[in-house]
């Protein structure tokens, strides 16, 4: 039977697992999808070696970046972003195995996103500087929208992602006069998930109004804190839950190439 599965660390809740458990039962495929908790990729050859049915794999928190140097091909997306959350595995006759890297979060982000969009919505703070947050920015570049990384202590002025220098800024500069000209929000940090639904990114929320639109990449719960607060100042607000049914569909197309 062939396998696929997530890898990252720790694993907790799955939504990938009861996703593609559930369309493989729908669907009559005969294949199966698992969690593997890997603290690290370091060995991630022997992993693939040693699970020999596996022939797909997606990649989470922590080791979306991580993961790329042990990858033989890339695509020109997970290359530009510099993260990848899809592997297909690639066996060979003669018994090599070749490892190609995709990333499927931005199709997911930009796909979900885009129905929201009005003019005003030009510019956009990102929160966050992980690996998902790189592929919200590429997204949001395709978007023809401006994005600045948030985060709780910057390193550097700028980030580059795809060869574009991405401001980055530091929550404790956010004044409510920055939210005049910026109108959407998309977090990216683990704030407000599950079991820390009581956090939330530190933001002047009292700036936000009905023109704002807030994107939480959680989905664990529906509605985060950061969510919420966003909602009582009028705001329009959208999870992560339909981002990731987008992305593991696009995961799946890849692994059937």
């Amino acid at each position: 039977m062939l396998q696929y599965g997530l890898i990252g660390h720790p694993l907790g809740h799955s939504f990938s697992a009861g996703f593609f458990s559930e369309k493989f039962k729908r669907e009559g495929i005969s294949a199966r999808y698992d969690n593997f908790d890997l603290p690290t990729v370091d060995d991630l050859r022997s992993f693939v070696e040693d699970h020999p049915d596996l022939v797909g794999f997606n990649v989470t928190i922590p080791h979306k970046q991580a993961v790329i140097a042990h990858l033989d091909t890339l695509s020109s997306e997970a290359q530009t972003i510099g993260a990848v959350n899809v592997v297909r595995v690639e066996r060979k006759t003669d018994g090599k195995i070749l490892l190609h890297g995709f990333n499927s979060d931005f199709i997911g982000f930009t796909d979900s996103l885009r129905p929201l969009l009005r003019p005003h919505h030009r510019r956009a703070f990102v929160l966050g500087t992980g690996g998902a947050s790189r592929a919200v920015v590429y997204g949001l570049h395709r978007l023809g929208i401006s994005p600045t990384f948030v985060t709780r202590t910057r390193h550097a002025e700028t980030m580059n992602v795809g060869g574009v220098s991405v401001p980055v800024v530091e929550y404790a500069e956010l004044l409510p006069a920055h939210f005049a000209s910026v109108h959407l929000i998309v977090n990216c940090s683990p704030l407000g998930m599950h079991p820390r639904e009581a956090e939330a990114p530190a933001l002047p929320y009292e700036a936000l109004t009905d023109r704002h639109l807030l994107y939480d990449l959680i989905y664990n719960p529906l509605e985060t804190r950061f969510l919420a607060l966003g909602r009582m100042q009028g705001a329009t607000i959208k999870n992560g839950l339909e981002m990731l049914h987008l992305q593991a569909l696009a995961a799946w197309k890849i692994w059937q190439e």
